[in-house]
């Protein structure tokens, strides 16, 4: 599968965004060919080659044009760029209006809806009245939506992130000096699963506009998994720090003959047979891969279970709740294990007693039909055949 990886050990931005995906594709004007279908002007991208403590990448700036000023009286009929103030709505509008690719479109609204939102916290305004003056700037719309039409044309199966870094201290905003991480990025941060952490720089790292789109993007935060790099993006900042001010984003794929899978274990000796069944069930109802029980043996020498349930990462947390609220355990151990699974379809078998459900199942060129039992039983029951009898049919 198709994977990107984000290195934000330099913190993120939106031009630092947009520097390193435009590096990902190859057609260099891209970019600018899609954001022309949004249909708003007073704007030009500079896109140039500049260098971070040696390395080089792409800085893409979003330069507005200073209109001549108008008569006072016409003055309102022109947007003067720096001091338009949008809300969400109208940012939306703009989206949608768009010509741009669909997919683009839901994913720019979901990366400013989490600005919109942090802002709405800081300032304590209702979300239709939160007014982006850093995000309704041009810049930011171009950042969001610049990055949304780029990630759609590289079409990632998985975006995984390193651990955020943000610097510390103090900056200078439009309310005055405010500490770092500045409050809309943390609230970015608080509301989703983003991993962040402050490191030894005396300035700001991540903005809201990077902090939302890597909280938008990302499903997991770590260390870079094993992934085949074929090709690297560097996105450059505007500071110039004794750590390189860039964003690297590598894309390369993930070989995904192997599955990951998690598998979790309790031990249980003080816990009845029916609420151990009916935990079983509800853990199959909820999305567990498989779950079984072992006859163990425990301290002072009592008969007990080990219940075992394999699922997929994402319902971990779910799956051990139920675990943990429906039987007497008070601690779960778990695992990551790698499965091989077949390739299979579902298909039909003919009988004389009339059809069956079946797995065709293939390995190396090999092919194995295996019958489901649920449909051998309806058989067996309406025509009155013992279950063997079928599977000497299907034989």
């Amino acid at each position: 599968m198709k994977v990107l990886y984000f290195d934000c050990s330099s913190g993120i931005s939106g031009n630092m965004t947009l520097g390193a995906l435009m590096e990902l594709i190859d057609e260099p004007d891209y970019l600018q060919k899609e954001l022309a279908k949004l249909n708003i002007d007073g704007y030009h991208l500079h896109v140039t080659k500049t260098k971070k403590n040696g390395i080089t990448g792409t800085y893409v700036d979003v330069h507005l044009e200073e209109h001549p000023h108008h008569h006072d009286h016409e003055h309102h009929h022109h947007e003067h760029h720096h001091h338009v103030h949008r809300n969400l709505f109208d940012v939306n509008k703009i989206i949608d209006d768009s010509g741009i690719n669909e997919r683009a479109k839901a994913l720019a609204k979901r990366i400013f809806l989490r600005v919109a939102l942090a802002e709405s916290k800081v300032h304590n305004e209702e979300l239709a009245n939160v007014h982006f003056h850093e995000v309704g700037a041009i810049d930011s719309i171009v950042d969001i939506i610049g990055t949304a039409i780029l990630i759609t044309k590289i079409a990632p199966d998985k975006i995984y992130s390193s651990i955020v870094n943000d610097g510390h201290g103090f900056i200078e905003c439009a309310h005055g000096t405010i500490s770092v991480p500045v409050p809309a990025t943390s609230e970015i941060f608080a509301a989703s699963n983003v991993v962040a952490r402050q490191i030894d720089i005396d300035t700001e790292l991540v903005t809201p506009t990077g902090a939302a789109i890597i909280a938008e993007l990302s499903s997991s935060f770590q260390p870079m998994p094993p992934m085949n790099v074929q090709k690297i993006g560097w996105g450059c900042g505007t500071k110039e720090l004794n750590i390189p001010n860039v964003l690297k984003v590598s894309l390369g794929t993930i070989d995904k003959t192997n599955d990951e899978i998690i598998v979790m274990e309790t031990n249980i000796d003080d816990c009845s047979s029916e609420i151990l069944a009916y935990t079983a069930e509800k853990l199959f109802e909820n999305g567990a891969l498989d779950v079984f029980f072992t006859p163990i043996y425990m301290k002072k020498n009592r008969p007990a279970y080990r219940l075992s349930t394999a699922c997929k990462e994402d319902k971990l947390e779910l799956l051990q709740n139920i675990i943990f609220r429906e039987t007497t355990t008070i601690g779960i151990r778990y695992r990551r294990e790698e499965r091989k699974i077949l390739a299979r379809k579902a298909i039909e078998l003919d009988t004389p007693y009339g059809k069956i459900a079946a797995k065709e199942v293939t390995n190396n060129d090999e092919t194995y039909v295996y019958p489901e039992y649920e449909s051998i039983k309806r058989l067996a029951k309406e025509h009155d055949l013992a279950v063997k009898e079928i599977y000497k049919l299907i034989k």
